[in-house]
């Protein structure tokens, strides 16, 4: 048999709920898709210039000559369903998601298409909320300078059997996609996008150059480092590491950079360590001019690793021609253990952490307690030890939850007496009081993480959450959107922080809206779901309360609304009653 290989633009579509729409009726079910396709979808691909691969029973495949006729169709597919859902019970509507990627495929002689390019796109229809539009970066590439489009970038994800992550962008429905105007001569044009603050920087990842794979993380480290300082300057406006940490491993414009973090300055760099010694090279470049402000070789032995960051914090801060506070300067210094092999620990257990996974979560806790046998006085491994604790207490990955929430107490504890001035100690002790219902101490010591830290984006978050469970919504928001700012490319549990705390105040409508984003990025959060289901209920939106409470059991058959009840710490009950009112308007609990 015959194939061809070529670029092409694929669309993957599929009915949402299918089998439970057909198992309920299936006679009807049959006959309402089948008129769709007759008087919407078929009609639309065809004057989009699409050519049906093959359908899929409640799906298809599409081939189109390029991604704006396919985002265009998509978008129209997705309004007319919208316009046809209307006055249709929750449980009983037909929707869509529709994942589309620009890929190779190869077509077989009998005009079928197989490879990358229809995997991914099928990937991407998968992990779509209903009725939403997921487009791969290859495809979004394609169209963002052609459309005008409202879309959220939804960060790197692993897709199922997909080597590699993919960035993936989602598209906001509810209008066509309108060609950009050209510009003229005469137009008026468009308001510029904001200045990004004058002071402002990301720090990449630094570029690891030992030729060893498994030396990645000293180089993450390095940058990480290098972060946490300067966030300490009140005067710069630095973004978190999640943030920037996303550019890793792509092979980016630095002014592209300097647009999509809103960020003056980037600095980037790279490390080689052999043996004892380490180089590091960095350079600051003003991303929007594209000039070097300064760039600086460091060889060095690995016993003065410290003193290089150090001394890369400082050439910041003269290249920037920033006048520091009193107290700025001796803040700056890294915090440091003379114990180099329990420096190296403490830098492995933090990316394991970070990574929020059981398994990853136990071998952090090894390694960093090693560094604390190594250095017990090393504050850093104490917090991070005791975060990772905590998170193994909240996410019962341990099998003493009680035991777990303990030592995270002592840990965090322990952080904060041997370095005062460490931010992320009093972040630590401030998450870990939260779980120990001790708020008014979760809200002094993210407040004093901040003070120390003025950039400290998990500062701003935990005090964020903290207010809110003390019942003082209206600040939880200002710390929300404050976090939001710093990590532009936040987690997808953001914004159900900021969910909750509109809900707390009684503003269900831009609740439902920033719970629905959330649910284009997790459409396997449970919690979300509550809160938009209770949200809907004090809505008087009754049908779409209940089709969000059945999604809840079917991804978490074990959620309990009395075990939520015992382990979020409301100061005030009748703020967590105020979500089982919602869902008791809509008949959901007793």
């Amino acid at each position: 048999m015959s194939e061809n290989r070529k670029l092409a633009a694929i669309l993957a579509a599929d009915v949402v709920g299918y089998s439970r729409l057909a198992s309920e009726d299936e006679d009807r079910t049959l006959a309402r898709l089948r008129a769709l396709r007759s008087d919407l979808i078929d009609p639309t691909i065809a004057v989009h210039n699409g050519r049906v691969i093959k359908r899929t029973g409640d799906g298809a495949l599409v081939e189109f000559r390029s991604v704006v006729d396919a985002v265009r169709c998509a978008i129209e597919v997705q309004n007319g369903m919208v316009e046809r859902n209307v006055g249709v019970q929750q449980d009983r509507r037909i929707e869509f998601r529709i994942g589309i990627h620009l890929g190779d495929v190869v077509e077989e002689s009998d005009g079928d298409l197989m490879g990358d390019g229809v995997n991914i796109a099928s990937r991407l229809e998968g992990i779509a909320a209903p009725g939403a539009i997921c487009l791969s970066e290859d495809a979004y590439r394609q169209v963002k300078a052609k459309l005008d489009l409202s879309v959220s970038d939804l960060g790197n994800t692993h897709l199922k059997n997909i080597a590699e992550p993919i960035r993936i962008y989602s598209l906001q429905v509810g209008a066509a996609a309108q060609a950009k105007p050209a510009v003229t001569a005469g137009a008026v044009a468009r308001a510029p996008a904001a200045s990004p603050p004058e002071l402002s920087i990301a720090v990449l990842p630094f570029v690891n150059m030992s030729g060893d794979a498994e030396q990645e993380y000293f180089a993450d480290g390095i940058s990480e480092d290098i972060i946490t300082a300067l966030s300490k300057l009140s005067q710069l406006f630095v973004i978190a590491r999640n943030s920037s940490f996303t550019f890793k491993g792509r092979n980016v414009n630095v002014q592209e950079v300097g647009h999509s973090l809103n960020v003056r300055y980037v600095l980037e760099g790279s490390v080689r360590k052999s043996g004892n010694k380490v180089r590091i090279t960095a350079q600051l470049i003003d991303a929007i001019t594209g000039g070097h402000q300064w760039a600086e070789r460091f060889d060095r032995d690995l016993s003065d690793i410290f003193a290089v960051q150090d001394d890369v914090t400082q050439q910041i801060v003269g290249a920037l021609e920033l006048k520091l506070a009193v107290g700025d300067q001796q803040r700056l210094a890294t915090e440091q253990t003379q114990n180099l092999e329990a420096y190296d620990c403490f830098l492995r257990g933090r990316e394991q952490m970070w990574r929020l996974t059981r398994e990853q979560n136990i071998l952090g806790r090894q390694l960093l307690q090693r560094a604390i046998d190594l250095d017990p006085k090393f504050a850093p491994a104490h917090a991070f030890l005791a975060v990772s604790h905590g998170l193994a207490y909240v996410n019962q990955w341990s099998e003493s939850p009680s035991k777990s929430l303990e030592q995270a107490s002592w840990s965090a504890t322990q952080a904060v007496a041997l370095d005062d001035r460490y931010p992320y100690a009093h972040w630590a002790l401030g998450v870990i009081s939260l779980y120990l219902r001790r708020i008014d101490v979760a809200i002094r010591e993210a407040e004093r993480a901040i003070a120390l830290a003025p950039n400290l984006v998990e500062g701003h978050e935990t005090l964020g959450n903290a207010l809110h469970y003390a019942g003082r919504p209206d600040e939880a928001l200002i710390c929300f959107e404050r976090a939001m700012a710093l990590n532009p490319y936040y987690p997808d549990i953001f914004l159900h922080f900021h969910a909750q705390a509109l809900f707390q105040l009684g503003r269900y409508e831009e609740a439902v809206v920033i719970l629905k984003r959330r649910l284009v990025r997790n459409p396997g959060t449970d919690i979300s779901r509550v809160l938009l289901a209770a949200s809907y209920g004090h809505l008087g939106r009754f049908a779409e309360a209940r089709g969000e409470w059945e999604e809840v059991f079917r991804i978490n058959p074990d959620y309990s609304l009395e075990h939520r009840r015992k382990v979020l710490p409301y100061k005030n009950p009748a703020d967590f009653e105020r979500i089982v009112d919602g869902l008791r308007k809509a008949g959901l609990t007793k």
